[in-house]
Formats: structure tokens, sequence, C-alpha cells
């Protein structure tokens, strides 16, 4: 079946569809992982974007249940360009095209993703449309582009936080990743604001001998201060973070109750807000697995996983917050901490592991800072 991906500038590209039917509208965006497609599509950090891979090749090795990170993928929408006609890999459950009709997830291939990526970095990253079916009517459909939300002062948040309240369950540490440097000398409790958290975050923290009980990113932080955590965690998630007053204030609360607190990414973003920094939009954005980021005080360079659309501008930060890390592209700001309070946060993802575990120390940092305060 014939496929189409129509951009709000007017450019068309012509493919075949490769995963469901139908139309998927979103912002497009590029990611340079070469695997770990299945990640990427389960990230809800992505909700309400269309997301390109730019390897040539994608799902080789199928996909499984093991590698989710989230109840379902969050994807707007798809685009690839070769699709795998095997899936080889003794660990695959479902071939790439079947999981994505199951989800009803549309998608495109066929289509030169250099070009489009190409496009995006000059340009930006723009919203677009993925339509299948025959004597498509490109006009309509970059019309319908164009009346897409912009992600900017978009609260995306409230559509892939969890429901309600719940324990994540202990599992074996030696299932998920590398073992952990050390374990606390008890069990620690954490709280922990999802934004879209990615599931491996919560396994890393059962990994590090953690108990952890999980909030709407809704809930007030009286609530999550009233279980008495060791400490509490922001997640990842997707959107525009100065949209995000509720999670902002229940930050600026969390900070003062001087509980040790950990962001990650959009976590990282909302503590810096609450914390009187300014967030802004990049042109593209970072979504890969392979950037580069010096940590400042050790001079140690860790080869990370990002995603994210928007970063912290440093010359609004107040002067008792200190920049960590650095982004070795572009000089963005990678990680803060606060000089007096425990609080701490970076703008990767230490649990994606592509170093593949240049990044994991930040864990441990998080168990120090917990039990220096018990």
């Amino acid at each position: 079946m014939d496929a189409v991906l129509a951009l709000e500038d007017g450019t068309l590209f012509r493919g075949a569809a490769a995963g469901a039917e139908g139309e998927a509208r979103g912002e497009v965006v590029f990611n340079t992982s070469m695997t770990g497609y299945q990640e990427v599509l389960t990230d809800p950090s992505y909700a309400g974007q269309i997301v390109t891979m730019t390897c040539p090749e994608i799902g080789n090795y199928g996909v499984t249940t093991a590698d989710v990170e989230s109840r379902a993928p969050q994807v707007a929408g798809f685009i690839i360009r070769d699709e795998s006609p095997v899936a080889s890999n003794w660990r695959s459950e479902a071939t790439l095209r079947d999981y994505l009709v199951a989800n009803r997830i549309v998608a495109i291939s066929d289509i030169d993703t250099r070009a489009l990526t190409r496009q995006l970095r000059s340009g930006g990253v723009m919203r677009g449309v993925i339509a299948t079916g025959d004597a498509l009517d490109a006009d309509a459909l970059v019309e319908r582009a164009r009346s897409i939300p912009q992600m900017e002062g978009s609260d995306l948040v409230r559509g892939v936080t969890s429901a309600a309240a719940f324990d994540w369950p202990q599992e074996d540490p030696g299932e998920f990743g590398v073992a952990p440097e050390r374990l606390p000398k008890r069990r620690l409790k954490i709280a922990a604001y999802d934004f879209g958290m990615k599931w491996n975050i919560l396994r890393r923290f059962t990994a590090y001998g953690c108990d952890v009980r999980v909030f709407p990113a809704t809930a007030p932080a009286s609530d999550l201060l009233a279980i008495n955590p060791d400490g509490v965690f922001l997640s990842n998630g997707p959107g525009d973070p100065s949209a995000l007053d509720y999670a902002v204030q229940n930050a600026k609360d969390l900070v003062k109750s001087d509980v040790p607190v950990f962001g990650i990414c959009l976590g990282h973003q909302v503590l810096a807000l609450a914390l009187g920094g300014q967030t802004y939009k990049l042109k593209f954005g970072h979504r890969g697995a392979n950037h580069p980021v010096k940590e400042l005080h050790t001079g140690k360079i860790e080869i990370t996983s990002q995603n994210h659309g928007f970063a912290v501008d440093p010359e609004t930060l107040p002067a008792d917050v200190r920049v960590t890390h650095t982004n070795l592209y572009d000089g963005t700001v990678e990680g803060l901490r606060h000089e007096t309070r425990p609080v701490f946060c970076v703008q990767y993802h230490p649990e994606a592991a592509p170093g593949p575990h240049d990044a994991d120390y930040l864990f441990r940092q998080f168990l120090d800072v917990m039990e220096r305060r018990t």
C-alpha cells in the first residue's frame, strides 16, 4: 500500500505503508540510534511526535516484550528507510510490521530518510502527517500538517502519566543490565513522579536496592512526602516543560522540603524551572544514543542516550545552582546541582546505557545523598 509523508512547509515524501493503515499527525523528529527501535517506539517522551530513524535498516531483530519501556507504543507515527523483511534474533517474538499493525501505529518506509533528516536539521523539526492509501490529496495533507498544535506550550504529560499511584514490583537485579557497584545498608524508599517514565529507570532503582512508589504527574507534592520517602525522583516525559505549572510548583515544594531530589530529562527541566531558571526549544533537539557529555568536575566524557526538544538556559540560573554537565556537540546544559540543597538532575538518560555504563554512577550518587540524609 502507498503512503505519503507531508510536512508543513509543503515537502512531500512518497513511499510504502509499513504499519497500520490510516493517518498519523505530529511533530516530525529524527533519532540517530543504530539499535533500540522498540525502546524508541515505547518511550513516552515521544508522545505527539513522528519519529524518523536515521539508521537505514530497521526491524532486522524483531520485537520482544522484554524491551518495552511503557505499557504500549507512544509515538504518533514512524518513519524508516528500509523495512527488514525478516526478524532474525533468538529473542524475537514478532516482526516490527506485525507490532506496528497490532498497536495501530501508522508508519512509512522506502523514503530518503537522509534527505528528510537534513531538511529537519536545516529548517528545524516541523509538523507533519503520514497517510496511507491510494490517490491521496497532497495539498490537503499539507494543510492538515499546518493545523497541528505547536509543541511549544503543549502539555502532553497528562496523556501519558499513570492514572493512579502504584508500587513498582521488586525484580531480580541480575536480569536487568549491569550489577550495581554497591547496595544501600537498608532498602531505600523512593517516591517518583511519572511524567512519562521509562520502565528501565524503575528497573535500575530496583537493582540498586530501592522500593519505588510511582505517582501521577498531577499528584500534589504532599502526597509524595506523606509516605516519608528517602528521596524523590522526577522522570522523563514529553512536551514543553514551561507548560507544566503544576509540576513546577510541586517541584518547588519538594526542594523546600529538603528531601533528596533527582531528575532526568523532563524532570531535569522541571527542576530547573522550579529553581528559577528558564527553558527554550531547540532547533531539532537531541535524540540518539551517541551524544558525548562532559562532567565538568572530573573532566570525564560520557556517551549518552538522549531524547529531548527543549533545554535549560544557563544564563537564567540563580547563583546557587551549578551546571555540572555540558553537551560536547553544542554546549547545552546537561546537568545541574543545587549548592546547598540535596537536589541534582541530568538532561540525558543514564538508564539507557549506550556507553554502555558510563552514566550509571548517577544512581549510586542518588543513593549516597539519600543515605547521608538518614
